[in-house]
């Protein structure tokens, strides 16, 4: 049987053995929004759990708006199209509007990107920056939250008069979900907070996954943080498979932002009756498998449908290397997945990112990763503590080998936008 796998741009095309595939997990149909532009609009006049935007702008100086950076493909012009003329039209001027690219601690977006996220007339049109989380001086200090995570959030977004995210909602393999309150923190969070708020003791718990927010302390405290950053409004959007509208909720932080996740839950959610020997995956295409670093998220979503002493399979084209120049080089210092949770169970070492390769840390516990790219060569994958292999085919072939002509495989397409689970 023929399987499209989300790789790149493009997509890669796979002839996986039909007999041997249980499942192919993909999302439940969900219509797009015949015209998603209009349906933003009376959103922000009829928002959920606050006033209208157009009321809560009047008498308002500045704003700030925190987008999603390259990682995330929200549709920010379609949403800023009908967001910015109601601001205007509020009183607030052009030129004390600014657009902050929620980046965290990845890398700024510029030039191209930048359009890319938002559009040429708005990146001409309007101010727009990068949030740099490794800049300590340029974030507000709010004290410490009750789990005690400091918190050093950017001090552009604090200090405007109104304040505005807009997202993405989709399973996030820590937080539960994206969007939200993970636009502030960890989009505009400093690196002081996000080391604590990434830290084993967060990440370890057995609620920090996919899927799951009731009693997650990674989206409890992002939560916490947000508020005490104050949030006016949100605008947040759900994705179908190609990547159109098929829902939009705007409004409350909190309130709209669970009333998305109610929506996406009944889309993304995917069961298998019994663990499979193999799963193949991927990190859902560019961008988000640009680097090895945001492809992580396509074993970690793969973890929990795979048996113990199995095999995880990941497409990625993993187009601009392994990741930031902190990820790589914990691999550098590091010769085993094990000496590396040796070493972040202390107090006494910290790297940034290495809150990614410890969710790797999680899969390989439980599973090989066998990892099929174009991007890096394959002495460099061995090094990453991954097995390479030119072609799905190829690995599908080895594991056939390893466990037998009965071997049992599912299928994740879209990697990480999926929620697989045994049930």
């Amino acid at each position: 049987m023929q399987v499209h796998l989300d790789y790149g741009r493009t997509g890669l095309d796979v002839e996986l053995p039909e007999g041997n595939v249980v499942k192919a997990l993909r999302y439940r149909p969900a219509e797009p929004l015949a015209d998603a532009g209009t349906v933003i609009a009376k959103l922000l006049e009829s928002p959920i759990g606050c006033p209208p935007l157009r009321q809560l702008a009047s008498g308002r100086q500045t704003a700030c708006i925190a987008v999603c950076d390259i990682t995330r493909p929200v549709p920010n012009a379609l949403i800023l199209n009908q967001l910015l003329p109601v601001l205007h039209e509020a009183g607030i001027r052009r030129e004390d509007v600014l657009i902050l690219v929620a980046a965290g601690l990845h890398r700024p977006n510029l030039g191209a990107e930048l359009e890319e996220i938002l559009s040429p007339e708005i990146c001409r049109d309007y101010v727009v920056a990068n949030h740099a989380g490794d800049r300590l001086e340029e974030h507000a200090d709010l004290g410490e939250s009750p789990r005690g995570v400091p918190i050093y959030i950017d001090r552009r977004f604090v200090e405007a008069d109104l304040k505005i995210t807009l997202g993405l909602i989709e399973p996030h393999f820590m937080a539960g979900y994206s969007g939200g309150r993970k636009l502030i923190c960890p989009g505009l969070a400093a690196l002081e907070t996000v080391r604590v708020w990434h830290s084993p003791r967060f990440l370890e718990h057995p609620h920090a996954r996919a899927g799951c927010l009731e009693g997650n302390p990674v989206h409890e405290e992002n939560t916490w943080i947000a508020r005490r950053a104050g949030c006016d409004f949100i605008v947040n959007v759900v994705l179908d498979e190609q990547r159109r509208v098929v829902h939009a909720v705007a409004g409350d932080m909190e309130a709209a932002f669970l009333a998305g996740v109610s929506f996406v839950q009944g889309m993304v959610r995917g069961t298998l009756p019994e663990p499979v020997d193999v799963v193949v995956t991927s990190s859902a295409g560019y961008p988000l498998d640009a680097t090895f670093y945001q492809s992580v998220k396509g074993m970690v979503a793969a973890e929990p449908i795979v048996k113990s002493g199995g095999t995880v399979i990941l497409a990625a084209e993993i187009s601009e290397g392994i990741g930031s120049p902190e990820f790589r080089r914990i691999f550098e210092e590091n010769d085993s997945l094990e000496g590396f949770l040796q070493k972040i169970s202390g107090d006494d070492y910290f790297r940034m990112d290495q809150w990614q390769l410890e969710e790797m840390a999680k899969v390989r516990r439980k599973a090989d990763v066998m990892l099929v790219t174009q991007g890096l060569a394959p002495d460099v994958l061995r090094r990453l503590f991954v097995t390479p292999v030119g072609s799905v085919e190829s690995a599908v072939a080895e594991c056939l080998e390893r466990y037998g002509p009965d071997a049992t495989i599912a299928v994740m397409p879209k990697g990480p936008y999926l929620i697989a689970d045994v049930g």
